[in-house]
């Protein structure tokens, strides 16, 4: 599989899909200065111990909003292993976004990259904000199959609460030009009905979803929810990276009672530092699907005989740490269409009733053109190359994957196997968004992308593979689904809700101990997980605030 995926045009397909920004409206003054940065500081200014009342592990998706709401009663600790995302033109801008998320070489990018062994490539955030600080910005409320199977026994009061939380901050509503409008036209079309216009909720039918990019195309993301913070409450660490959990015994007179009390992290320069945990505080991990259970396993947590194998000594036996992980696999194809069309990102949703989600994308692309002469070292103008995307991504997904250590060094990535489409029904529900996209291809709305030859037939002119001819053949379509697979970016599970944590996100068996990210879902909440990531981190500070007090 993976040397299908790896060929370069096929690569540049993936990676345009994301790239697209729309003008929007914006909510505050272009270039002002984020007050959260006050209490933002280098980890190497924090003293070598201190106490909070939660230390949370990781400034992401979930872990932001999580402090904010908890600053309001509680001393807080953000541990972020990355720097703010203010002063990084690249990742801020629309136009910039390609660069940031393939700058991934060094410690200091705000994406780190990873690949399956499948051979997919995949990028993990490493900035305050986490990875919607690196995403392409679409913003669409968890579905209730969501909400009704995932475990955890919600308050949809609070729950819509702490959507419209977020949504006042950073959530904008996008204006559709060619490419997205002419998607939009396309799936309904193409019988994905009814139209729901402009909507934040997950709804059957084609609908234009949110966005975190303002109309002067900046990016805003979790970390701009810090901005409710009580600023005299809250320290975050930027550039840690957390080594290890500190456990004890919960009781003196009980060996078998475990409770977290603290974290030992380290700063860039390679001083340690302990951040301890108060009576009745709580050590909370929004590592994310992938951090997560691999900051538990080096500290300690995790299946007994796997830990021994490594030498780490075992903490708390929990069987099910790094198991149940899952990707949402995403196929597709690109065009490029006989006249320029504008940036745009995923702004339309098709939500179809066989299980798949249809998007689109488009973006322009420079390359130079190679000099005239040798003796004529004057750069040529570059020769602009739009692209066009038309994508599906399953909900789901049911095929399972796995997580295990690569290095007992919390930096390397550990070694992550998503399984794609060894679940059959994953694979039907990607021929079946597949046949969806092949029809939108085939109707009128489509047909202004085409190009005429010069016997006067019309077609596309793809970039990387075409689909199949006859998309009616299961077989032809299960192997176009197979051999192009990719991510969006959407993965999760790894420390599931009533394997590794109960409904309260605690860690079972354990004390003072949480997980409040994406590693804790064991299905995937919608479109795109990023609003309810956002929605998960303010509504469990408002539960923990209900609980203490």
């Amino acid at each position: 599989m993976a040397k299908h995926i790896h060929h370069n045009l096929e690569f540049l397909a993936a990676v345009i899909i994301f790239v697209l920004i729309p003008p929007l409206k914006a909510k505050s003054e272009q270039g002002k200065s984020p007050p959260y940065l006050k209490f933002a500081f280098n980890a190497t200014e924090f003293p070598s111990e201190d106490y909070y009342d939660y230390v949370i592990i990781g400034g992401g998706t979930a872990g932001c909003p999580l402090a904010a709401t908890l600053s309001t009663n509680f001393r807080v600790l953000v541990i972020e292993r990355g720097g703010v995302p203010y002063g990084r033109p690249n990742l801020m801008s629309r136009d910039g976004f390609l660069a940031s998320l393939t700058e991934v070489d060094n410690l200091d990018s705000p994406a780190q990259a990873f690949t399956s062994e499948e051979g997919v490539a995949n990028a993990r955030g490493r900035v305050l904000g986490g990875s919607s600080a690196i995403n392409a910005g679409f913003y669409s409320r968890g579905d209730p199959e969501f909400f009704q199977n995932s475990g955890v026994s919600w308050d949809l009061s609070i729950v819509n609460q702490s959507f419209e939380w977020v949504e006042r901050a950073i959530v904008f509503r996008p204006d559709l030009r060619n490419w997205q409008s002419a998607f939009r036209d396309g799936l309904l079309e193409a019988g994905v009905a009814p139209y729901n216009g402009f909507s934040l909720e997950h709804k059957i039918g084609t609908k234009i979803g949110g966005t975190t990019f303002d109309n002067y195309g900046r990016r805003h993301s979790a970390a701009d929810l810090l901005n409710y913070a009580k600023a005299s409450n809250i320290k975050v660490a930027l550039h840690g990276t957390v080594e290890r959990i500190l456990v004890a015994s919960a009781s003196a007179t009980s060996l078998s009672s475990k409770s977290a009390v603290g974290v030992v992290y380290r700063d860039q320069l390679g001083g340690f530092h302990h951040a301890m945990v108060r009576e009745k505080g709580e050590v909370i991990v929004s590592a994310g699907a992938i951090g997560s259970p691999q900051l538990l396993l080096l500290s300690g947590i995790g299946p007994r005989p796997y830990l021994s194998s490594w030498g780490i000594p075992v903490v708390h036996h929990s069987p099910y740490v790094g198991q149940f992980l899952y990707d949402n696999p995403r196929n597709g194809i690109s065009i490029v269409p006989p006249f320029p069309l504008e940036h745009s990102l995923i702004q339309v949703v098709g939500i179809t009733n066989a299980g798949a989600y249809l998007e689109a994308a488009s973006t322009v692309i420079p390359f130079a053109y190679p000099a005239r002469s040798v003796f004529i070292r004057t750069p040529s103008p570059p020769l602009y190359l739009t692209v066009a995307s038309l994508m599906e991504k399953i909900s789901g997904p049911l095929s399972v994957g796995s997580l295990r250590l690569a290095s007992i060094d919390i930096r390397a990535n550990p070694v992550v196997r998503f399984n794609y489409f060894t679940n059959p029904v994953d694979l039907d529900r990607c021929i079946a968004g597949m046949r969806k996209i092949a029809g939108i291809l085939s109707g009128r709305s489509m047909d202004y992308f085409k190009f005429t030859d010069m016997g006067g037939r019309r077609d596309f002119r793809f970039v990387g593979p075409a689909l199949p001819v006859y998309s009616s053949d299961d077989i032809l379509m299960a192997d176009f689904c197979r051999h192009t697979v990719n991510t969006i970016w959407h993965y999760h599970g790894g420390c599931i809700v009533g394997k590794v944590v109960n409904h309260d996100f605690r860690v079972i068996g354990m004390d003072a101990l949480r997980i409040v990210d994406g590693s804790t879902f064991n299905i995937s909440p919608g479109t795109n997980p990023q609003a309810t990531l956002m929605m998960l981190g303010r509504y469990l500070g408002l539960k923990i605030i209900k609980e203490r007090l």
